[in-house]
């Protein structure tokens, strides 16, 4: 008896001793867990000046005892919030940072930023690939009200730098709306390509991913081009990745376009995407359409569900448009 006894007492002194490493990594400015707190990531030293916009909701007070593990519940639009993906793609930032490579760019001037203050909450996170090689911009997801980058935006991007691509997630203006959100996603592809020396990115072949609202925001960018909503005269991106919307509109020359739903999503239905990928197959748009069964509407990378995998398809489908562009992806 008193050996089970000092195993359990053994076992739980170590439970409690990896408890508090984890925490005082954290606050030491170390790794993020699943057991670190929200408050771990706003005050991160890696994250300084920025914290707080890795999270979902503008102008929320937010439980900084809350735990990562439980991060799901600021997410009320999305399902399969795995908290290890989330702290492991925060991680790959806090690398980057610790390495003293810069991982948050303003794309707003100070000037523009006094002009509309909402600007404020604006930037963009920087996953780095190869130099030179083309660029992803990745535009969560959140109903225009929040955006989930924890979800659906630094998991993206830690998956397609991590195929030597360089991959940028948009931070924009929450509950302003669509027009809003998509001026921001041009404003920050027009910064990119102005800067693409200083970010070692090539100029050429880009893909504009999004999620839900997000990828309504890229596709009205690949239907009616960066300058329609107040961005340089840029060319359009070579291919667009969309993830469960119900977004309709479509122009006469689209990029090449790579889709994925739940066959249960009853927030953007299949029947509704099925429509514009018709429309789009019909002028001649090479599209890749997925359906997964057993999913409803928000499953960012899909871990431990029948749409695992889906990103690192959808990079091939990219892969492919950019070489119709004599683009180099090696």
């Amino acid at each position: 008896m008193a050996t089970r006894q000092a195993r359990k007492l053994g076992v739980f002194a170590t439970v409690w001793v990896l408890f508090l490493s984890l925490s005082m990594s954290a606050e030491q400015g170390g790794h993020l867990g699943s057991q670190s707190t929200l408050g771990d990531i706003i005050r991160h030293p890696a994250f300084a000046g920025f914290g707080r916009l890795i999270l979902p909701w503008d102008g929320r007070a937010y439980d900084e005892g809350q735990r990562l593990a439980e991060i799901g519940s600021l997410l009320p639009y999305h399902t399969h919030v795995d908290a290890e993906t989330v702290a492991g793609a925060l991680n790959r930032m806090i690398d980057e940072a610790t390495s003293g490579r810069t991982v948050f760019y303003r794309f707003y001037s100070e000037a523009q930023i006094e002009q509309q203050p909402a600007r404020k909450n604006t930037g963009l996170f920087f996953f780095r690939g190869r130099t030179g090689a083309p660029f992803a911009v990745i535009s969560p997801g959140g109903g225009f009200s929040y955006v989930g980058s924890v979800h659906e935006g630094f998991p993206y991007a830690e998956a397609i730098s991590r195929k030597g691509y360089n991959a940028f997630v948009l931070r924009y203006r929450a509950g302003y709306g669509g027009r809003v959100a998509t001026e921001d996603l041009a404003a920050a592809v027009s910064w990119i390509v102005r800067n693409r020396a200083m970010l070692g990115v090539g100029d050429t072949g880009y893909s504009l991913w999004g999620s839900s609202a997000g990828a309504r925001m890229a596709a009205s960018i690949g239907s009616h081009g960066v300058a329609m909503f107040g961005g340089s005269d840029v060319p359009k991106p070579a291919a667009i990745v969309m993830a469960y919307t119900a977004h309709s509109d479509y122009s006469a020359a689209e990029p090449a376009t790579f889709v994925v739903v739940g066959e249960q999503d009853g927030i953007a239905p299949p029947a509704s995407m099925e429509n514009r990928i018709a429309a789009l197959r019909k002028s001649g748009t090479a599209v890749e359409y997925r359906k997964y069964p057993n999913l409803g509407h928000g499953f960012g990378l899909g871990k431990g569900t029948s749409a695992e995998g889906w990103v690192l398809e959808a990079i091939r489908f990219w892969e492919t448009a950019i070489s119709r562009t004599g683009v180099g992806t090696q």
